[in-house]
């Protein structure tokens, strides 16, 4: 069934970058809370980190404190949430029964606090302790969970304050108040990217995308109904989560016609996956990428 005319503008709006910012924003507005109960911090958010062999890695939000810098993941997805630290992929299973698999958030944010360790080490810092926090949606449910991993938590949003709470009390004052305030300024300065870099990093994350996602792409629904969190950028095929799409009828895919992305109304590319397992494949790709993240395998 096409969709109406209310449900292609919630689409329009709510696209993968904007349901990310709200998911950070309401993690910012937590931890404001915690900042005005005395555990006092500096916050930062989307911040773009050198990588050794080129290309960023995108951190959702730090708090820089006395104790260390907690690195925040966020998750917006909706649904039963099940995983472990083991596993390269989590699950999501919604409420009409379909499971979906995203890439482990855990994993994603040990290789944040790996760029984040080497880039504060290259400015003189060494040894700051960094607490791994993966903060899903209050409206998710974390079910069958298993994470065991030093200074890793993964919890609800709105449990956020009593976590930093337990963490903070429990742990030593590691940074003065003038060594907090140099990495912030340090930090900072990753944080005002230009378009260029951003576009470069969201290219990097679409070809590593396509190339190893091309025949096996799970839609996983968000916090918006038809609605996405920002792509993440860390797992090894780059595949997340993915706005809830329809399958097209075989007719729409047969012969050498120009393809209509049954999502948007775009065209359909055919690309070709250029290394990985899929080297030499051709797949359907949306024109619209990566405002929509259609794919279709040939």
């Amino acid at each position: 069934m096409a969709k109406g005319i209310l449900d292609m503008l919630i689409d329009a709006f709510w696209t993968d970058e904007r349901v990310g910012k709200l998911g950070e924003k309401l993690t910012e507005r937590e931890l404001k809370l915690v900042r005005l109960f005395g555990r006092k911090g500096k916050i930062l958010k989307n911040i773009y980190l050198p990588k050794e062999e080129g290309g960023t890695s995108e951190i959702d939000v730090v708090y820089i404190t006395p104790k260390g810098i907690f690195v925040i993941e966020s998750k917006n997805y909706s649904g039963w949430i099940f995983g472990d630290e083991k596993s390269a992929y989590w699950t999501a299973s919604l409420p009409n029964g379909q499971k979906n698999r995203f890439y482990s958030p855990v994993k994603q944010n040990q290789t944040h606090i790996k760029w984040l360790n080497l880039y504060l080490e290259s400015h003189g810092f060494q040894y700051v302790p960094m607490y791994s926090l993966i903060v899903f949606s209050e409206r998710c449910e974390i079910k069958k969970m298993s994470v065991t991993a030093k200074n890793t938590w993964v919890f609800k949003r709105d449990e956020l304050y009593a976590y930093i709470r337990a963490i903070w009390d429990s742990a030593a004052d590691r940074l003065s108040e003038s060594e907090v305030e140099q990495i912030y300024q340090i930090l900072q300065i990753l944080t005002n990217v230009d378009d260029a870099t951003k576009d470069a990093h969201v290219e990097n994350i679409r070809n590593r995308f396509y190339v190893e996602e091309s025949n096996e792409v799970q839609p996983v629904q968000s916090n918006v109904t038809n609605s996405v969190e920002k792509l993440v950028e860390e797992s090894p095929i780059d595949h997340t989560v993915q706005s809830q799409t329809t399958e097209c009828s075989q007719e729409m895919l047969k012969g050498e016609q120009t393809q209509i992305c049954p999502k948007c109304g775009a065209n359909l590319i055919l690309r070709t996956a250029k290394k990985g397992s899929n080297a030499g494949n051709q797949f359907w790709g949306c024109s619209n990428f990566p405002k929509c993240r259609f794919i279709k395998n040939v």
